[in-house]
């Protein structure tokens, strides 16, 4: 999925977010908006993984 769609349907995907990665708060995710580099941002800060790694599970998930 691209960062536009993402974006586009973020209210929908929030809730599948926060259930795959539990640790990021609702003002997380309204911080992220949709936005994939901020949404992996928020995943090495919160799980303390590498860019790479965050990068490859948001990757994954949007599959």
């Amino acid at each position: 999925m691209n960062s536009d769609r993402i974006e586009g349907n973020w209210k929908e995907l929030k809730g599948k977010v926060q259930q795959q990665w539990g640790k990021l708060t609702d003002d997380d995710l309204d911080v992220v908006e949709g936005r994939r580099t901020e949404l992996v941002g928020k995943i090495q800060q919160a799980y303390g993984k590498t860019r790479e790694e965050a990068e490859r599970e948001v990757d994954k998930f949007f599959e």
